[in-house]
Formats: C-alpha cells, sequence, structure tokens
C-alpha cells in the first residue's frame, strides 16, 4: 500500500516527517527547520507533497491496526525507578492487557 519506489529520500525519513507534521501541527517551513537540525536538507514545497501523498494512506493503514478497547478495563499501580527517582506509574489496562492510559507521578494518588 505504501511505496517509496522512486523517492529520493530513506523511507524513514519521509515517515519521521510526515509523523511530526501530523502530530505536533508545526509548519512546513518549521519542520523543514526541524530536518535540518536532524541533517537532512529537504525544502519546504517536499514536505508538503509528502504529507499530501502518504498521509492519507498511513491513516488508513494505522486504523486498520487499531483494535477496538473492551467496555471491561482496570487500573493498575505500581512503583518504578525512572532516571534513578522512584516514581509511581498508573496504568488503564483492557481486558486484553493493552494500556488506554498511563501517567506517572511522585506522590501517590494524585
Amino acid at each position: 500500500m505504501l511505496s517509496f519506489k522512486g523517492a529520493h529520500f530513506p523511507k524513514d525519513v519521509i515517515l519521521y516527517a510526515v509523523f511530526f507534521y501530523v502530530r505536533y501541527g508545526v509548519s512546513y517551513r518549521d519542520l523543514e527547520e526541524i530536518m535540518e537540525e536532524r541533517g537532512v536538507a529537504v525544502d519546504h514545497a517536499t514536505l508538503n507533497r509528502w504529507v499530501i501523498r502518504y498521509s492519507p494512506d498511513i491513516a488508513v493503514k494505522a486504523h486498520s491496526k487499531k483494535r477496538e478497547t473492551n467496555r471491561s478495563w482496570r487500573m493498575d499501580e505500581t512503583y518504578i525507578k525512572v532516571k534513578g527517582q522512584w516514581t509511581y506509574l498508573y496504568r488503564a489496562v483492557d481486558s486484553h492487557g493493552d494500556t488506554l492510559d498511563f501517567m506517572l507521578s511522585e506522590r501517590r494518588d494524585e
């Protein structure tokens, strides 16, 4: 479904740029600067073409892989070490064991 044939950039670079644009809603010129900081010299017009070309296909593929969540879910609380500091990890988990949402907190029951 996603064909990168004839693309002048690696697949990972294109997907990263499209993801970054869709996820964070930055302008094409800002995205051009972000890509430049990562060592990729790409014009804002090219970024526009990538988003127009690949974002619909990516959305269809992502939607088809997304599973329905159950009405049954539970909260899981655990105490873990993050960067040398003990923190609480709260997770909402459905009956399949998939994480629906999570939160890290320094204090319990926030």
